[in-house]
């Protein structure tokens, strides 16, 4: 079916913090979170220098079954769904159902949202990724359930704490440094 004729199905049958995921026909999935009146937010490509963009343009062409291909920083952007940028043949859904878990309320979800939205971040394919993002953002914990070898619906704690960072930065605790050496303990200093 036509990206677009998807795009109206979704539309009317969305609610605020529906996962959508954009299946590409190579078998790997982009990831996004429904954010109300046909809008979704997502890892998009950031804002970009002429050359980085050329090279970005360059590879899509070679590779068209891609969308945009996120090379390093992206940038949490909020677009009409139909506007992703997705490869011929992509299915777009809800996808809830991919993901173990309870949502969270609504009101976290627009906190993470916010805070989030509109922010550079450097993409990692493995461990901090779009679906990472959409994952935390309903849920509270990032997940990829994408990655060859890895347990379904295991936290990446690692991103999850990057996240809670950016949203709630004032309870995140840092430990202090503690050196367990008689060598630093002792009063020789």
């Amino acid at each position: 079916m036509d990206y677009q004729k998807q795009v109206e199905e979704i539309i009317p049958t969305a609610k605020f913090g529906d996962v959508i995921e954009f299946a590409y026909p190579v078998g790997y999935s982009h990831w996004g979170v429904y954010d109300e009146d046909g809008y979704v937010i997502h890892f998009a490509v950031a804002d970009e220098k002429q050359l980085k963009n050329n090279i970005r343009m360059y590879l899509q062409k070679i590779f068209p079954v891609c969308g945009d291909l996120l090379l390093g920083e992206t940038k949490i952007r909020r677009v009409p769904l139909g506007e992703v940028n997705v490869p011929k043949g992509v299915t777009v859904s809800i996808g809830n159902g991919r993901h173990s878990g309870t949502p969270s309320a609504s009101e976290d979800m627009r906190l993470r949202r916010d805070a989030l939205l509109d922010r550079d971040f450097q993409y990692k394919l493995f461990t901090f990724n779009c679906e990472h993002f959409a994952t935390f953002v309903r849920y509270g914990k990032a997940v990829c359930n994408q990655i060859p070898a890895r347990p379904k619906d295991k936290e990446c704690e690692a991103a999850t704490a990057f996240f809670n960072n950016v949203v709630s930065p004032e309870e995140t605790v840092k430990e202090p440094f503690k050196e367990t050496s008689d060598f630093f303990n002792s009063n020789r200093w």
